[in-house]
């Protein structure tokens, strides 16, 4: 039987509900990380993060910091990046189907094999981007800096290059 007076009980049970409420209050204060898809949905600051095969699509994205992004394969169709930042981001065989990016900063993005197929990038820097075999069929490129664009291989039919600069982009077949 166990004495409850005992100091040796009474000594165990303050240690154990000591060890309890330090565990508990520990468990509580610990920081939430939030993971790189939340961060961007709620301050659409992004910057170096890895949203690799994420689906994004038919969000408002606008004026966000993506800068050197991991976007390779993601879904982002109908997507609003007017005037964000994506410069050296990663949009390898990106859906980017009528998505809107209107002024938006693409210097030096990788946008091999993706599909902007019906985008809107009226206005954007596309400035030494990489658009390998990109779908830009039927794209608004007008007023589209495209200075040190590499477009071999882009299918371009319908697309709009209406006041585009590109003295030494490349397209090729």
């Amino acid at each position: 039987m166990i004495n409850k007076n005992s100091p040796i009980f009474t000594r165990t049970t303050g240690t154990i509900s000591f060890l309890l409420l330090t565990f508990f209050v520990t468990l509580g204060c610990q920081k939430q990380v939030a993971s790189p898809l939340e961060t961007l949905q709620k301050t659409k600051q992004c910057p170096g993060c890895d949203l690799t095969d994420t689906k994004l699509s038919d969000i408002d994205l606008t004026s966000a910091n993506l800068n050197g992004a991991k976007l390779e394969g993601a879904v982002l169709e109908k997507v609003k990046l007017n005037e964000a930042l994506l410069d050296s981001v990663n949009l390898k065989g990106a859906n980017l189907k009528g998505a809107s990016l209107e002024k938006a900063g693409l210097f030096s993005a990788d946008l091999t094999n993706a599909d902007l197929s019906k985008a809107n990038l009226k206005g954007a820097f596309l400035r030494g981007a990489k658009l390998n075999n990109a779908n830009l069929s039927n794209a608004d490129l007008s007023e589209t800096d495209l200075n040190s664009a590499d477009l071999t291989g882009a299918n371009l039919t319908g697309a709009n290059l209406t006041g585009a600069i590109m003295p030494d982009g490349k397209i090729k077949n």
